[in-house]
């Protein structure tokens, strides 16, 4: 083929075809193959889908992608499939795709996604921690071990990002030891050479080797992804603080909560990402513990602790299971109802959203493909 066509011309006809024909005509010749398969024109692909996915619409205002809960002999719960909707301007929801998740061995969550991969986390009866990237698009996934903890009292979480300065995929994983050590474990996995590094940190290490800061005793999920990094509420025996990891030099800082949330060790605090900045959600009773109330904090500044603001407080009638928020300033939680939405903004009104229920939900301005994980 590249001897009749050149070979730009055949990467540019192929960067104009859906994944789904790519992944066809892989077995059409070994010269096909060749093209597809060069992890060039997989990453070329990638960053031309993602700048034509960009590019915005009048008619939806994103997409919402979840897992409906599937309810096995009325005593436990599982999530089989990965459903994605549009987000019209109406308000109504447009199914757009369903993917059914692999039969992993072992009981999973999903960590969380970029555009077409997934990060999914398990552990196994030997207490190894196992991870999946996971591409629905081209039905493809592959599987991560990290390392095994003798300790049975340990608390691990997860964050999956993309660094776009280095075009590469990482997994961070991170390990507390309550009171048994006084630092965080992290292990963090980088796509492009299928290996792992480890890094110990203290709050020493946080703070510039500054003493009696106490101990890191806990690191709570879920993990947010903004401004180039990854946070997580974390707790030392003093206060409550965010950690931070920029995935592109790999390294971890301490960010401070609102003043009023400092003294919080409650896993009623978490974080989210409202309209591109870093926020919190504190969740506390009412007076006479009548329902509760959601303190909205926002971050102005991306790092400068003077600049949180409160921006309203929500009513809630019962505890309301938070998700994400949506591009447009919608917060979306899981109630009695199913999914609900409010904009924390507006009039503070409650919006039923067409999904009775489901154990996960993520929002995404785009919808794309990609071939990130055919080999």
């Amino acid at each position: 083929m590249r001897d009749q066509v050149p070979y730009d011309v055949v990467n540019d006809i192929f960067g104009r075809l859906p994944v789904k024909s790519l992944t066809r005509f892989r077995s059409v010749s070994k010269t096909c193959n060749s093209i597809i398969s060069d992890p060039t024109f997989v990453s070329t692909l990638f960053n031309l889908t993602l700048t034509k996915s960009l590019i915005s619409t009048n008619t939806h205002s994103g997409y919402l992608q979840y897992s409906p809960t599937v309810t096995a002999d009325h005593s436990s719960s599982t999530s089989k499939q990965l459903c994605t909707v549009v987000c019209n301007n109406d308000r109504t929801l447009t199914q757009v795709s369903k993917f059914d998740i692999p039969s992993f061995p072992d009981k999973f969550s999903i960590v969380g996604f970029y555009n077409s991969v997934f990060c999914l986390a398990s552990y196994d009866q030997d207490h190894y921690h196992i991870i999946y990237l996971w591409n629905p698009s081209i039905r493809k996934f592959k599987k991560l071990r990290s390392t095994r903890f003798l300790y049975s009292d340990v608390r691990v979480v997860f964050g999956f990002a993309f660094d776009s300065k280095n075009n590469d995929f990482k997994v961070l994983k991170l390990v507390t030891f309550r009171e048994k050590k006084p630092l965080a474990e992290a292990e963090i996995y980088t796509l492009s050479t299928d290996s792992w590094r480890k890094d110990i940190i203290t709050m020493e290490s946080l703070r510039g080797n500054e003493p009696n800061f106490g101990s890191i005793v806990s690191v709570l999920p879920p993990s947010v992804f903004c401004n180039g990094a990854l946070h997580f509420i974390a707790n030392t025996c003093h206060h409550g603080f965010i950690l931070s990891f920029d995935v592109h030099d790999e390294t971890f800082h301490e960010m401070m909560l609102p003043l009023p949330l400092c003294q919080n060790h409650s896993p009623s605090l978490q974080l989210a990402v409202f309209k591109g900045l870093l926020a919190v959600l504190f969740f506390s009773h009412g007076v006479y513990n009548t329902g509760c109330l959601c303190h909205f904090w926002v971050m102005e500044k991306y790092g400068v602790v003077g600049s949180w603001t409160r921006k309203c407080l929500i009513p809630v009638d019962s505890p309301h299971e938070f998700y994400c928020c949506t591009d447009n300033g919608e917060l979306l939680f899981k109630s009695a109802n199913g999914l609900v939405s409010i904009n924390p903004l507006d009039s503070l009104n409650w919006s039923v959203l067409a999904i009775e229920d489901a154990n996960w939900v993520g929002f995404s301005a785009n919808s794309m493909e990609s071939l990130v994980l055919h080999d």
